[in-house]
C-alpha cells in the first residue's frame, strides 16, 4: 500500500534510507521538488558505472505509455535496480496501458515520472493504481504569505540569518518561483563577507540588483509614513528602471496592500496573530496595517483601490490618451497622499 501525502522531505529521507517504490508519479504547478527528487533518483539510486546500463531517461513528447512500459519490463544489468525516469511526463496522451503494468510491477524496476506545470486526473483507473502501490507527490506552488517562512527555512538550514526587509525585498522582485529564488539565495551566499552569516539588503542590492530603498517595500513605508518626498523619488526611481520595476507588478503590490488593509478596518480581532492569519502575512508586518489604518480609513481605502484599477487600466492603454506612466504615478501618489 502506498503512502499518501507524503512531504518532500519525507519522500527524500526514505531514498536516502534506500526505501524505494517501484512507481513515482511527481505532479504539481511547483517544479522545484520535482527536479530535486527527480535529481535524486538520477544521480543516487546507482553508481556511475550502473548508470550506463541500468539508467533510462525518456521524454513524454518523444515516446508513449506502452513504450515506457517496455522499458519498465526489462530486468537491470548491472545493479538490483534499473531506473526509468520520464521527463515532460505532461506530453503523455495515453496513459492507460501504465494501469495494466502497475498491477503487477517489476519489482526491480523504479519507474519515476516528472509532470510538471500541472496535476493528472485523479478520477483514472491508472493514477488510482499508482495511489495504491506507489508515490504521488504534489508539488504546489507557495502562497505569497508563505515564502517569507521559507527563504528563512532555507538559510537556516545553511546557517544563515535574513530580516524581514531582505525577505520582503526578494518576494517582491523574485515572486514564488522557487528556482528562482533558491538560484539567487545561493549566488548571496557565496558572496557573503568572510566570517558573516546574515544576508543584507545592502548585500541584494550588490549583487541582484534589488534596490535597497528604491521598492515597493519602500513605497508603501513612504505611504504608511506620509512620506511625500521619498513616495516621489521611488516612482522617479521606477520611471527610469521599468524593466527592473514593471508598472504592472507595482500596482499589483499596492493592489495588495491596500486590499488587505480594507480587510483589516473589519476584522473584529485585530491581535497581531489573528490579523497574520486572517491576511496571511508574516506577523511582523501586521503593524503597518495597524499605522495604516489610522491614516486612511476605510472609505480612502476603498478610493485608493478603486484609483490603483483606473490607473492599471490607463496603463494598458484605457482612456490613457498617451500618458506616460511616470505621469500616472505622479497622479497616483499625490491622490494617495492628500
Amino acid at each position: 500500500m502506498a503512502k499518501q501525502g507524503l512531504t518532500y522531505t519525507q519522500i527524500l529521507s526514505d531514498l536516502k534510507k534506500g526505501d524505494y517504490k517501484n512507481i513515482y508519479l511527481l505532479a504539481g504547478e511547483e517544479p522545484y521538488y520535482i527536479d530535486k527528487l527527480t535529481d535524486f533518483f538520477h544521480q543516487n539510486v546507482l553508481d556511475e558505472s550502473q548508470r550506463e546500463f541500468d539508467l533510462t531517461i525518456v521524454y513524454g513528447k518523444d515516446t508513449d505509455m506502452l513504450s515506457i512500459v517496455n522499458i519498465a519490463k526489462r530486468y537491470p544489468m548491472m545493479s538490483s535496480y534499473q531506473v526509468v525516469i520520464v521527463k515532460e511526463a505532461q506530453q503523455i496522451k495515453d496513459w492507460e496501458p501504465l494501469q495494466y503494468y502497475l498491477q503487477k510491477p517489476l519489482k526491480s524496476t523504479i519507474l519515476v515520472f516528472a509532470y510538471k506545470y500541472s496535476t493528472p486526473d485523479k478520477r483514472r483507473k491508472w493514477f488510482q493504481e499508482i495511489e495504491k502501490s506507489g508515490i504521488y507527490f504534489a508539488s504546489d506552488k507557495l502562497r505569497d504569505y508563505e515564502l517569507g517562512k521559507w527563504i528563512s527555512e532555507y538559510v537556516r538550514l545553511k546557517n544563515i540569518s535574513v530580516d524581514d526587509k531582505v525577505i520582503a525585498m526578494l518576494s517582491d522582485f523574485l515572486g514564488n518561483d522557487l528556482s528562482k529564488i533558491v538560484n539567487e539565495l545561493d549566488k548571496l551566499i557565496l558572496t557573503l563577507p568572510k566570517n558573516s552569516q546574515k544576508i543584507t539588503p545592502e548585500l541584494i542590492e550588490k549583487n541582484i540588483g534589488i534596490s535597497k530603498d528604491y521598492n515597493v517595500f519602500e513605497l508603501q513605508a513612504a505611504f504608511i509614513n506620509k512620506d511625500i518626498l521619498k513616495a516621489n523619488r521611488i516612482i522617479k526611481y521606477f520611471g527610469e528602471n521599468k524593466k527592473a520595476n514593471p508598472f504592472v507588478v507595482v500596482l499589483s503590490q499596492l493592489f495588495n496592500f491596500f486590499s488587505n488593509l480594507m480587510i483589516y478596518h473589519y476584522l473584529a480581532d485585530k491581535s497581531q496573530g489573528s490579523v497574520a492569519s486572517e491576511l496571511k502575512i508574516n506577523p511582523y508586518f501586521v503593524k503597518d496595517y495597524e499605522r495604516a489604518s489610522k491614516i486612511y480609513n476605510a472609505r480612502k481605502t476603498m478610493d485608493i483601490i478603486s484609483l490603483i484599477r483606473e490607473t492599471d487600466a490607463r496603463g494598458k492603454g484605457i482612456d490613457s490618451n498617451g500618458i506616460e506612466e511616470i505621469e500616472l504615478y505622479k497622479e497616483l501618489i499625490f491622490i494617495i497622499l492628500h
